[in-house]
């Protein structure tokens, strides 16, 4: 072979270097696989519902097909039910290869001559098992199938695996879109809309809400993503359209509602337990701040003490989140039956104000009517919206906001009377805190988000939420049947302990009522103290410190020339000392005399400085004469500072014992569920040196007092009857203990009274959802033998899968059926035992005899079964005993 043919051969099998980039990849595997999409959609109906497509194993000689005409080809597949390493595809001339897969039942990894497929049983399979295990990652599941396979695992086949699955999941969605159109479901916002019929299924008859709707809304950070590398993008160009998903467009309209709240430098006088300090270690900029403000920030007034204690529970999480992650968490609104109306994204920042904003915003456009929202900061958010441009149409709706009832017993005092769900009428025994409960559940999704491309962290937050609502669907009638024994216990057993206490304490429900008035209005006209008050406190204690500092001069200057020698008429006097014993130390002695002169002239600079304030303090104040410690006005200054301290050791004794509660319940040490009251004050007792600390500062201050207060032992601090108690001791005037609301046993009535009747709310509440409930699953039968008898008519492919869509959501409202007919059996019950009609819909005809009443049949009896297997009844939401516990333990602490 000649050295220039060698060249030549060398040349012709070199291999060029790919350029292309992870995201030049995936742009041309989407703009291959879109055009195809609808194709595959009719493969899939057809080999899942259809004809089944010839399986021949005989390549095209065998079978006389000529090599022109054959388009049949052999690839390698992986499937965990046969195992089978390669199969014999038949091709139609007119057929592309991934449509000739999936009518065989397999996907391609890619749209254009793929060398693997993967069986759309196996897909489907791990489709269930993410649905129910949410942690459930693709590696995992490329590994359990490498092992049936008895090969190694081998990473190429995850990213084949991932990027088939995500095409399996966009061939499902088109079905369901499409099943959703024939069944009249496809208009923009209708998930969010109509998803709960106990909310929106209103009928003619009924009687009417207090609120249209009871809303939650609240963010959680467990769903972030980590942000690309400096100066790099995301290697995924696809973007999700979701139902669940406001767009980043949408929510940037308000980006410029609020702005960050300037902090003013407070005067230096003492530590405040409220003064959370900066969010930021940066100092703000001079003038006015264009940073993006948080939901407590569009509030005109000055910060709250609630505001004060929110921003700094979220400061230090945001310091740690950004910069690290592009998306920081989710943003999330839900109905109080737990199933999801919108979500959005929280980009780069923490809570941000235009979150929630843009989610009142689509409450407003989307559902209307007079609704009731809860939020952790709802108190101070509802300034926000007022002050905002959504304001106006806002409070034309009636709508309000309240804060949630577990979050709420950390806010003051001031703010529960108002915003508490317990003080709230029409609220019922709702506490507002299903959003907890949801964000329990979607932080098993965390694991496979946190490093996930945007499109697939929007895809599997999207397939999570709507199997968790169809799970609430499903759980619907027993969260109502649950809520209404709930109900009539509370009545049964408070109603006669309020009649009982009426009757001994001789007053009525109509004193009781002015009482709650009464105490609701003293703590409304309750303010900060008042600023002249801060100028005259700095100038006492100027005058303090000056004193102080001036006897400290003079006992320094005393003993600085009591060891001076004396200069008489004849000269300067020595002294000699008194011999010591032992050796002395003529350095040690020269030191400790410069310490003094060092000393005298540091206080000697201190005393001037103090004095040319106090002097500018006393032409500023108007001060003619300085204040002598005999003065009233010293003495009422000084008494006034001391009753400062105590409402500030109050204040955070307070606050301590509030959010070790929350610690614990954080901890999952209210899941014991046994004992929880005592488990807790035991926990506080051993635990929390914190408290202690706290309880030796306020007893210190309460006998600074003039006459001193009553001091707090341990005991007391951890076993509060009543938490208004920190509320009655601010008092220092003692102007409230007398007034009839004040005392213990009134107090408790009150509580009692207001449970009684959230509960007896809860019972029309309930009584009317149920109702709307039965009438939805009666109407949506009809909607469903209807709309499959059509599809069967025009043998439209789409009949097996509505049908398996059908079949599903019948087996759900069997179950709520069954629970339905148990709350009419219910000896309380004194609803309407039937099915309605629903407002501005015409009259439903005749149901037909269906599978429904079967499998509700087979629902009670089921049901049945459960509740003898076990011994005490279980609410559907997981987290719900523990929560009760801890809730009718808060509110023996507090209201």
């Amino acid at each position: 072979m000649t050295r220039a043919h060698s060249i030549s051969c060398s040349t012709a099998y070199r291999r060029t270097r790919d350029e292309r980039t992870w995201k030049n990849r995936m742009y041309n595997l989407d703009a291959n696989w879109r055009p195809q999409i609808p194709q595959l959609v009719q493969a899939y109906l057809q080999w899942k519902y259809g004809a089944p497509s010839p399986q021949s194993t005989e390549p095209c000689e065998e079978t006389g097909t000529s090599g022109a005409e054959c388009y049949d080809f052999d690839i390698d597949i992986v499937d965990i039910y046969t195992k089978k390493k390669t199969v014999h595809i038949k091709r139609g001339a007119d057929q592309t290869t991934a449509e000739a897969l999936v009518l065989h039942g397999y996907l391609g990894t890619v749209p254009i001559s793929p060398s693997l497929a993967i069986s759309l049983d196996t897909l489907e399979l791990f489709r269930c098992i993410r649905l129910f295990k949410a942690s459930f990652s693709t590696e995992a599941f490329t590994k359990l199938l490498c092992y049936m396979y008895f090969i190694p695992y081998r990473r190429y086949y995850r990213t084949a695996i991932a990027d088939a699955f995500d095409i399996y999941l966009t061939i499902l969605r088109d079905v369901n879109r499409n099943m959703m159109a024939e069944l009249g479901r496809d208009s923009p916002d209708w998930r969010a809309v109509n998803a709960c019929p106990a909310c929106a299924y209103k009928l003619d008859d009924e009687v009417p809400a207090v609120f249209d709707r009871i809303l939650c809304m609240d963010g959680n950070n467990s769903l972030k993503r980590l942000a690309p590398a400096a100066g790099r993008s995301s290697g995924d160009p696809r973007t999700f359209d979701s139902d669940y998903f406001l767009p980043r467009s949408y929510v940037a309209e308000f980006a410029n509602e609020v702005k960050a709240r300037q902090q003013q430098k407070k005067p230096d006088l003492m530590d405040d337990v409220h003064d959370t300090g900066s969010d930021s270690d940066d100092p703000p900029a001079p003038g006015e701040s264009t940073a993006e403000g948080d939901p407590t920030d569009g509030a005109l007034e000055n910060i709250t003490p609630c505001a004060s204690h929110w921003k700094a529970a979220s400061a230090d999480a945001n310091k740690r989140m950004w910069g690290v992650f592009e998306e920081t968490g989710i943003f999330a609104c839900c109905c109080r039956h737990g199933i999801i109306l919108w979500l959005t994204d929280m980009v780069r920042s923490g809570e941000l104000a235009k979150y929630p904003l843009a989610i009142v915003a689509k409450i407003q456009s989307a559902i209307g009517g007079k609704n009731m929202i809860g939020y952790d900061i709802g108190c101070t958010f509802q300034k926000t919206v007022q002050s905002s441009r959504l304001g106006p149409e806002f409070a034309s709706s009636g709508s309000r906001f309240c804060v949630n009832a577990f979050h709420g017993y950390s806010h003051a005092y001031t703010c529960q009377v108002h915003f508490h769900p317990n003080s709230i009428a029409g609220v019922g025994t709702e506490d507002l805190e299903t959003l907890e409960r949801v964000f329990g559940d979607s932080n098993e999704l965390a694991p496979v988000t946190r490093y996930a491309s945007p499109y697939r962290r929007h895809v599997l937050i999207d397939l999570f939420f709507h199997q968790r609502d169809a799970e609430k669907y499903a759980n619907l009638g027993l969260m109502l049947y649950n809520n209404y024994a709930q109900a009539l216990d509370i009545i049964e057993e408070k109603a006669p302990m309020i009649d009982e206490t009426l009757k001994t304490l001789g007053i009525t429900m109509e004193n009781l009522r002015e009482y709650t008035l009464e105490e609701r209005n003293y703590f409304s006209a309750l303010q900060d103290e008042d600023p002249k008050n801060v100028h005259l406190v700095a100038y006492v204690e100027a005058l303090q410190d000056l004193r102080k500092t001036s006897d400290e001069l003079h006992d320094v200057s005393r003993r600085f020339y009591d060891n001076a020698a004396s200069a008489g008429k004849t000269g300067t006097t020595l002294t000699f000392m008194e011999p010591v014993r032992g050796p002395t130390d003529y350095a040690a002695d020269l030191s400790a005399t410069r310490k003094l002169e060092t000393r005298r002239r540091y206080l000697r600079e201190r005393v001037a400085q103090l004095t040319a304030e106090v002097n500018v303090m006393e032409v500023r104040l108007d001060i003619e004469q300085r204040w002598q410690p005999g003065d009233s006005n010293y003495r009422e200054i000084v008494q006034y500072i001391a009753e400062r301290r105590y409402h500030r050791a109050l204040g955070r004794l307070q606050r301590l014992v509030i959010l070790r509660l929350f610690e614990l319940h954080k901890l999952n040490l209210s899941r014991t569920g046994y004992k929880a009251r005592t488990y807790i004050a035991k926990s506080l007792q051993t635990r929390c040196k914190a408290i202690r600390n706290a309880v030796n500062a306020y007893n210190e201050a309460a006998r600074a007092l003039e006459p001193p207060r009553e001091t707090l032992d341990w005991s007391k601090a951890s076993h509060y009857a009543f938490l208004e108690e920190f509320a009655l001791l601010r008092d220092t005037k003692n102007d409230i203990r007398d007034k009839p609301w004040a005392k213990p046993i009134v107090r408790e009535t009150m509580r009692i009274v207001q449970r009684v009747e959230r509960a007896r709310e809860e019972l029309v509440n309930v009584t009317r959802e149920i109702r709307r409930l039965h009438t939805s699953i009666r109407d949506e039968e009809l909607l469903f033998s209807a709309v499959l008898e059509d599809l069967s008519n025009r043998k439209d492919p789409l009949h097996g899968a509505m049908q398996d869509y059908v079949r599903h959501r019948r087996g759900a409202s069997a179950r709520n059926m069954a629970y339905i007919q148990r709350l009419y059996a219910l000896e309380g019950f004194t609803g309407t035992p039937s099915s309605g009609y629903r407002a501005g819909a015409p009259l439903p005809a005749l149901v037909r005899p269906s599978q429904l009443q079967t499998l509700v049949n087979e629902e009670m009896s089921a049901v049945t079964q459960e509740e003898h297997a076990t011994v005490d009844a279980i609410d559907d939401d997981e987290m719900g005993g523990e929560v009760y516990a801890i809730m009718e333990y808060l509110a023996d602490i507090t209201m």
